[in-house]
């Protein structure tokens, strides 16, 4: 099975936000959903609930980032 960088989505309590994405990521997106279903497109996961832990991970994952913040912080 294909290892994807999403492993879970988190059930936390929202703070809705409204953005718009091309329709070519968002059908994207959907087949992202499905390959991490393990190819069954009934149960797969929205694009709504996919971009959330995405982003997070992106974030998790952006050294850069991570070193900037920490630069910034005192002490």
């Amino acid at each position: 099975m294909t290892r994807l960088k999403l492993a879970d989505l988190a059930d936390e309590k929202p703070v809705r936000l409204t953005v718009e994405v091309s329709a070519r990521l968002h059908r994207e997106l959907l087949a992202y959903a499905t390959v991490l279903n393990g190819g069954n497109t009934k149960d797969a996961p929205t694009p709504e609930r996919l971009i959330p832990p995405m982003i997070e991970r992106f974030i998790a994952t952006d050294r850069s980032f991570g070193k900037a913040r920490r630069a910034a912080q005192p002490g």
